[in-house]
């Protein structure tokens, strides 16, 4: 007997005799598999924007506890803040050429992996006493953050398109702020509770927990998969590092972002060491100036439609008189409050001019954007890695005046490369004139 007519269809062969008649239509089925993989989506568009700021995590969680560590390993200072350094060396390296490899053979297998190795290596450091391994372990930390984060940037370029995909892209530095802000506040309570080796742990289990989820919730999201062609790549890399205002503006958000990593890498020593406060009120100072970045983010957003030069140069004009006045304050006074404040000033103007001018470096190349994206996001940590380490190196984390001599020397080599940038342009606008 038939009982698949008129459409009907039953759970087996023998629901029939048992009363088990289902009755099931071609248009049922694909609303449930349409709200399935609506649901499937929507998971991996969290597990996405969940390992957005994961670069952020890796960096300024353990920020509290860079006194700690020199303590406990029995080093300097400058050699506990070069674990900061060289995972933004390698974190940077790596992004310049992730991307060509994650268009070639995938993400999703590869980040599965990826979060694994981050796993191991938090696993390793925080059983480590050694401060080379430590090292080696940061390198690591950096190329495996480095891949997870573009291929999370990726999968939003391959699921999304219009209007949609704009939505998202356009919350990327909020969700990536998001790192800087909370890790240090959780990094300062389990410093104090259970020292600095506890933040590695914690991200140790954070990477394998998400590793699982990647791996049984998650799918390849890439569609097409492209040839790998090394010497096209490195073409196209030149030809875009030979224009110079693309050039000049990577060294300009490079400089800005480099005022925070040099707060990161002194204010925790100034607030503990030097004003003698615990490790949480210097990830609670951390958590505010983190917002500081984010509400600059916000400023450069809302005044984008503004005269380019004119806003940039009223902002850096703000940053000098905010320095000015903080080291001359600082001559005076010294307190928690002080250090606090103008830090907080100075990185909301640096947030500022960072979302501008990292906007300007995106829109430059629209034909190559992710290209363009992943030589921005390459080269600017590289540059943050050699200028906050020469600048913590030259000015010593010991007080709110080194602090400020650090930022009004990054101001004016902002300055300074801005004046670059208008000289590049006149020679455009005459020869547009001309032509």
């Amino acid at each position: 007997m038939n009982f698949a007519k008129n459409g009907l269809n039953c759970t087996s062969s023998l629901c029939p005799l048992y009363g088990n008649f289902v009755p099931r239509n071609k248009t049922t089925e694909q609303t449930q598999m349409k709200d399935t993989n609506r649901k499937d989506q929507q998971l991996s568009t969290w597990l996405a924007f969940a390992l957005l700021p994961l670069a952020g995590f890796a960096t300024d969680i353990y920020l509290p506890s860079l006194p700690g560590m020199s303590v406990s390993l029995g080093i300097t200072e400058i050699r506990t803040q070069f674990t900061l350094s060289i995972f933004l060396i390698s974190y940077g390296i790596s992004q310049l050429f992730i991307g060509s490899v994650l268009d070639s053979f995938g993400r999703h297998k590869i980040g599965v992996v990826c979060l694994l190795v981050f796993a191991l290596a938090s696993f390793v450091i925080a059983r480590s006493h050694n401060i080379y391994l430590i090292y080696l372990m940061r390198v690591v930390h950096g190329i495996t953050a480095a891949t997870i984060v573009v291929s999370k940037r990726a999968y939003f370029v391959d699921v999304f398109s219009g209007d949609r995909l704009k939505h998202y892209l356009s919350l990327f530095s909020i969700i990536w702020s998001t790192g800087p802000i909370v890790a240090p506040f959780v990094g300062g309570y389990l410093q104090n509770n259970f020292g600095w080796q506890s933040n590695f742990y914690f991200l140790g289990i954070w990477a394998v927990l998400f590793a699982l989820l990647e791996y049984f919730f998650n799918r390849e999201s890439l569609k097409h998969f492209s040839p790998f062609h090394f010497k096209s790549i490195v073409q196209v890399y030149t030809s875009m590092l030979r224009t110079t205002s693309f050039t000049l503006g990577l060294l300009i958000i490079g400089i800005s972002y480099s005022m925070v990593m040099v707060y990161n890498m002194t204010g925790p020593f100034i607030i503990e060491h030097h004003l003698h406060f615990t490790a949480v009120i210097a990830g609670y100072c951390s958590l505010i100036i983190g917002f500081a970045w984010m509400i600059g983010g916000f400023i450069g957003k809302a005044t984008i439609h503004k005269p380019f030069v004119k806003k940039l140069s009223l902002n850096l004009a703000i940053q000098v008189l905010i320095c000015l006045v903080m080291l001359f304050s600082a001559s005076f006074i010294e307190n928690i409050f002080l250090l606090a404040s103008f830090a907080f000033l100075v990185h909301v103007c640096a947030g500022f001019a960072f979302n501008v001018y990292f906007t300007y470096c995106l829109g430059k190349f629209p034909r190559n954007a992710g290209i363009a994206s992943g030589l921005t996001g390459g080269i600017m940590y590289i540059i943050v890695s050699v200028l906050s380490y020469g600048m913590v190196y030259l000015m010593p984390a010991n007080d709110t005046r080194n602090l400020g001599w650090s930022y009004l020397i990054l101001i004016l080599a902002v300055a300074l490369v801005m004046w670059a940038v208008r000289k590049n342009e006149e020679p455009a606008k005459q020869q547009a004139l001309v032509g």
